[in-house]
């Protein structure tokens, strides 16, 4: 029985019957709306119109255009929908958030407005009718003075079976009432993603928003790993490097300190600049991103601190190069290097390598295989973080042991700069 009587009266259709009746309530000024044009019209007295059946029908039927007027205004959409979501059960994936934008959007806002009002509208009147109505049919064997025709009853329910029937209509009308609450509720639930629902426009600027999000979210991580990454790789070969000399080399044991004071620092200042892209508004007090043309020698240095020898050739014009491609570069580096700090044995030399050559920029990092091939296999994220940034820049890398080095070699286009305007064409 309680199964039976669930998709009457459960929690979702009482949701439903109350987004109805709520549509009842917002129909009810274009309806007092409609009186004033109604009555005047029909040539009728006071309180005629709100008795006749027809003329408050006639009167819902001039108020509605005005009601569909009214739904094209911007907060119409987002209303219903946020209604619709909590009331009628539908996800809130198959629902517009925004306001309607084109005209076929604002249509399909207004045929909603105008079906959630009309529907409400019968439901809300028969709701208010028929509870009462049925409550006398219920109670009218046990209530003789109520069977007197002139109270408005029908004739039949005064006199031989109709008073020990009347029961049974009452609880039929009430039956009556919920199916046809429960019936429009679930109407309006299956149209409202057809009619509230996103655009195909709308439907692609959400991906395309989407995946912007994602991207960014992938930066955001790339950015950590590479700063975050080498940071702690750094200070802490170089905690290391001090706790075993503490009692012997004071001075070596005041630069590892430095070093990390530096390291920590700046890895702070560069953390601030990445978590600033999810903040409000700007970061002025954000530290810049690193390049190669101003940060390169700092890392070098930071890294030989951490007991790491490091050589470095370098052969390019660092600060003529795009303010992208020296950024991407130096991460590139840095992640280089930090490979070598977690994977090298201690005191092995690694040779980075910067050269300009063919229109392309060649970044390379070596470090001897003997001590990282059984750790490192096939890269790590850190690698496929060089994969990722190299081929955004329309560039190639490769990492992998040769003649007993492992060797991290990455090239990169340099964007020729625009002809000036005096240049003669070659």
């Amino acid at each position: 029985m309680t199964a039976l009587l669930r998709p009457l009266f459960g929690r979702q259709a009482r949701l439903r019957w109350v987004h109805l009746v709520l549509g009842g309530a917002l129909a009810m000024p274009y309806v007092l709306v409609g009186t004033v044009v109604v009555g005047p019209v029909a040539g009728s007295t006071d309180g005629q119109v709100f008795t006749s059946l027809t003329m408050q029908l006639a009167s819902f039927a001039v108020g509605l255009p005005l009601a569909v007027a009214t739904s094209l205004f911007p907060l119409t959409r987002p209303l219903e929908g946020a209604a619709v979501r909590w009331l009628c059960g539908v996800p809130a994936d198959r629902l517009a958030e925004g306001p309607a934008r084109g005209r076929a959007a604002k249509g399909r806002t207004a045929l909603w407005f105008a079906l959630h009002l009309t529907s409400g509208a019968v439901v809300a009147g028969m709701s208010l009718a028929l509870p009462p109505f049925a409550a006398v049919l219920i109670a009218l064997p046990f209530v003789p003075a109520w069977r007197d025709p002139r109270l408005g009853l029908p004739e039949i329910l005064g006199h031989g079976w109709g008073p020990a029937l009347a029961p049974a209509a009452g609880v039929v009308s009430l039956l009556a009432l919920a199916g046809c609450a429960a019936g429009a509720g679930a109407l309006l639930a299956r149209w409202a993603p057809a009619l509230l629902g996103p655009s195909p426009e709308e439907r692609l600027a959400a991906a395309e928003a989407r995946a912007a999000d994602l991207a960014l979210r992938n930066r955001l991580a790339r950015e950590l790993h590479d700063s975050v990454g080498h940071a702690l790789s750094a200070v802490t070969l170089q905690a290391s490097a001090a706790r075993r000399v503490l009692g012997s080399d004071q001075e070596f044991v005041r630069e590892a300190l430095a070093a990390i004071e530096e390291t920590t620092r700046r890895t702070v200042g560069e953390l601030d600049t990445v978590l600033g892209v999810l903040r409000d508004g700007d970061t002025p007090d954000a530290a810049p991103a690193p390049t190669l043309a101003a940060d390169l020698d700092g890392l070098l240095r930071r890294t030989r601190a951490a007991g790491q020898p490091v050589t470095a050739t370098v052969d390019a014009p660092l600060k003529a190069l795009p303010p992208v491609l020296s950024r991407e570069a130096y991460r590139i580096v840095q992640e280089g290097l930090t490979n070598a700090l977690r994977h090298a044995g201690a005191g092995v030399t690694v040779a980075v390598r910067v050269v300009l050559r063919d229109g392309h920029l060649e970044i390379g990092v070596d470090n001897p295989l003997a001590a990282s091939a059984a750790t490192r296999g096939g890269g790590g994220h850190g690698l496929d973080g060089i994969r990722s940034r190299s081929r955004l820049l329309g560039g190639t890398a490769r990492a992998g042991p040769v003649d007993g080095l492992w060797r991290l070699r990455v090239r990169l286009p340099v964007p020729r700069p625009p002809a000036s305007p005096d240049e003669e064409p070659s």
